[in-house]
């Protein structure tokens, strides 16, 4: 069992070697050499060779009729190889160049699709998540036929409630450290920017809240003007969400605000 694992090791060696020996001769070699062995490596999953190889002869072969399948294929290989904002950005550069090949319309989902598993997760910046929306939005507008049409807006769906989800989290943020004030906006905002949000009956209740600690904080000229926004704040629970989980501390805020309101009039 040894030997023959010992055997088995120095095959791969061996192998490893001579593979190695035969890819050092060809980046060695002519231009067309090279594009056959890159299209060769590319259609054998071989993505790291082929990716080598393409990016050396492409600045060399700009015009030529190889040139638009050697920069398909080079943003495929970032892709395959995981870079997927240079993919990204190799996609978009071959739809620009080649609107009229019929790649574009694959390079261009394929760009929407880069950025879309490039978008980090909701609790960290969300430029690209920006980014991915607007591409998304750009290849639903151009291609209302396509078969990537369905998939687009599903992954259009999902890239806006990331985006809904790390706006919540902000507002939720600002009243966990007791910034009331840009709580009371930020959950304001984002009722209008996410009207049909799932996540709109605990804002509300939460800007309520808000809204009620900050008129604590505030000076006896300005409490009575923010507890009467907080009661509205209740009112528009009651109105929307007449069966809400949180009414029940709602209602305890809205009672402590009617104390207070008396006490001003006192």
């Amino acid at each position: 069992m040894q030997k023959r694992f010992l055997i088995l090791t120095l095959f791969i060696i061996l192998f490893s070697l001579m593979s190695s020996c035969k890819f050092n001769k060809i980046r060695k070699g002519g231009l067309k050499e090279k594009y056959d062995a890159a299209i060769a490596y590319y259609d054998k999953g071989d993505y790291y060779k082929a990716g080598l190889l393409l990016e050396e002869i492409i600045p060399l072969i700009i015009g030529t009729e190889e040139s638009e399948k050697a920069q398909f294929y080079w943003a495929y290989c970032n892709y395959y190889q995981n870079q997927l904002v240079e993919a990204a950005y190799y996609f978009q550069r071959f739809y620009q160049t080649y609107r009229l090949s019929k790649f574009a319309e694959e390079a261009r989902y394929m760009q929407v699709r880069s950025l879309y598993e490039a978008s980090p997760p909701s609790n960290l910046d969300q430029s690209s998540t920006i980014e991915a929306i607007s591409v998304t939005q750009s290849f639903l507008n151009a291609y209302p036929n396509s078969a990537y049409y369905e998939e687009c807006s599903l992954v259009m769906n999902q890239l806006r409630e990331k985006l809904e989800k790390k706006a919540f989290e902000n507002a939720k943020l600002y009243h966990r450290i007791s910034n009331y004030q840009s709580a009371v906006i930020s959950f304001k905002n984002f009722q209008k920017d996410f009207p049909d949000s799932d996540f709109n009956e605990e804002g509300a209740f939460l800007r309520l809240d808000a809204q009620f600690r900050y008129a604590e904080q505030s000076t006896d000229r300005r409490k009575r003007a923010r507890y009467d926004d907080a009661i509205t704040y209740y009112e528009y629970i009651l109105d929307n969400y007449p069966e809400s989980k949180y009414l029940k501390a709602a209602r305890k805020i809205y009672d402590k605000c009617l104390n207070e309101l008396g006490k001003l009039n006192s």
